[in-house]
């Protein structure tokens, strides 16, 4: 197998990679994968992933909800559950920081469609990227959308849309550099983007260390922190205005935790541990399983 070797931080270019944890994919293959941290800025990071053209079959599997749209089991209807209520929220949320009721929206790792759609339904132009070919097609059955491969993003029009939008796909992405970049020049002058991913600093990825479900590798690439989510933002040129809490995150994914770790009754028990992670996040939202982040393309260009 063809490894995807980390060398240096893609934050600050540092050389010295550091050990921190050894998880489990506990979704696909049980292999072991190891996580480095960089000594210089903190960044945490999968080392010695498969390498991006094998990368494919780490995810169809049917445990892996965001592609196959599964409804088995409890923790899996919690889920979809916990995506209809947060539906709503995300698109208002894009509605108010964009100041528009409807404009030109592009969906980044869109899945299986279930945000495109519904900003679709609510008058927004949107535009649509998965790399899955399945998920695709599961978005074009169910909800008429016409999602491009990850090899259209660069053929989209620069400087056309009001709003990108990442719901947990930046983790994912082999390419930062070039992602961001791209991302900054697919948005309008004062463009907004929004990015969700899982919060390595978070209380429930402390109480659980390498069982936490969101380190979630080997898929999970890289994993950060509300300080190293910044920072990259500013690296390519982008304002951070907010960021916010995702609390139900905590829940599930302290769900699938109790589940990695082969404990009974991993729904219970992750709902017991998920409260605290929950109570946690009201206190300081930095401690949230989950964060979003909400940047402003700052005038100038980027580094």
């Amino acid at each position: 197998m063809n490894r995807f070797l980390l060398t240096q931080c893609p934050l600050c270019g540092g050389r010295q990679l550091e050990p921190a944890l050894t998880c489990v994919d506990s979704f696909a293959s049980g292999e072991m994968f190891k996580l480095c941290r960089c000594a210089s800025c903190g960044m945490l990071m999968t080392q010695e992933a498969p390498a991006e053209e094998e990368i494919g079959r780490y995810y169809e599997v049917p445990d892996y909800i965001s592609h196959t749209d599964t409804h088995k089991g409890m923790m899996h209807r919690a889920y979809h559950w916990a995506r209809r209520y947060m539906l709503g929220r995300k698109s208002r949320l894009v509605e108010r920081v964009s100041h528009c009721k409807q404009g030109r929206l592009l969906d980044i790792g869109t899945g299986t469609g279930y945000f495109a759609d519904t900003m679709k339904r609510r008058g927004w132009q949107v535009d649509a990227v998965e790399k899955s070919a399945s998920a695709r097609a599961f978005a074009a059955e169910h909800f008429g959308l016409e999602v491009k491969s990850e090899k259209e993003l660069s053929t989209l029009p620069q400087g056309a849309y009001q709003v990108v939008t990442l719901w947990h796909v930046m983790e994912h992405l082999y390419d930062l550099e070039t992602t961001w970049r791209t991302i900054y020049n697919l948005l309008e002058e004062r463009g907004v983007l929004v990015v969700a991913v899982p919060n390595s600093s978070s209380w429930d990825a402390r109480h659980y260390g390498a069982y936490w479900a969101a380190y979630d590798v080997p898929r999970h690439l890289w994993h950060f922190t509300p300080d190293t989510m910044q920072r990259m933002g500013e690296k390519y040129g982008f304002i951070l205005a907010d960021r916010l809490p995702m609390p139900l995150d905590a829940f599930y994914v302290s769900m699938l935790s109790e589940k990695h770790r082969r404990r009974k009754a991993a729904f219970l028990r992750g709902l017991m541990a998920g409260l605290p992670a929950w109570m946690s996040s009201l206190v300081k939202k930095e401690r949230s399983s989950s964060m979003i982040y909400l940047f402003r393309k700052r005038r100038g260009g980027t580094e």
